[in-house]
């Protein structure tokens, strides 16, 4: 009866590792294909309204100046997302831009940012503009540092494949 106790024992030790191995197999599953969906894109109204308010939470931003950014960045957002469907579009058909076509592109967008920054220097105080400039310098950093990273993951897995 005692041989018999501690089998069980064992037994029932391997299954618990079994079931404990299956979840997490499972769960790692899941999450792959959650990150893997992007789901719904939110609008440029949407889009605009949480960036207005995380601004606003970082500036301390009064209603007036609430307003004038909001209206910026919604048309700003109206104008990138339009371009993103029309450059979509051309890759769907296969056509890429050319030399002459990247450049006026980095040219457009280069304007826009231009554009952008001098709206924002006139709607903002001085010390809320360089707050603005210096969390704009720390998205650019993270950005790029996510470029990095992301550049390491496709050549170890390169490397692996070799």
């Amino acid at each position: 009866m005692i041989v018999s106790y501690h089998q069980t024992i064992k037994k029932i030790r391997k299954m618990k590792k079994l079931i404990l191995a299956a979840v997490l197999v499972v769960s790692t599953l899941t999450f792959a294909q959650e990150r893997g969906r992007k789901g719904e894109k939110l609008t440029p109204e949407q889009q605009t309204e949480l960036q207005v308010k995380k601004m606003t939470l970082e500036l301390d931003l009064d209603a007036k100046q609430q307003k004038e950014v909001k209206a910026i960045l919604l048309e700003n957002a109206k104008k990138r997302d339009a371009k993103m469907a029309e450059m979509k579009a051309k890759r769907e058909k296969g056509e890429k831009p050319s030399a002459d076509e990247k450049f006026a592109m980095k040219n457009e967008m280069l304007d826009n940012q231009i554009e952008h920054k001098a709206q924002m220097k006139k709607i903002l105080k001085p010390e809320q503009f360089q707050k603005w400039e210096q969390n704009l310098e720390n998205r650019k950093e993270k950005m790029s540092e996510r470029k990095e990273k992301g550049k390491e993951k496709r050549k170890a897995s390169q490397q692996k494949e070799e």
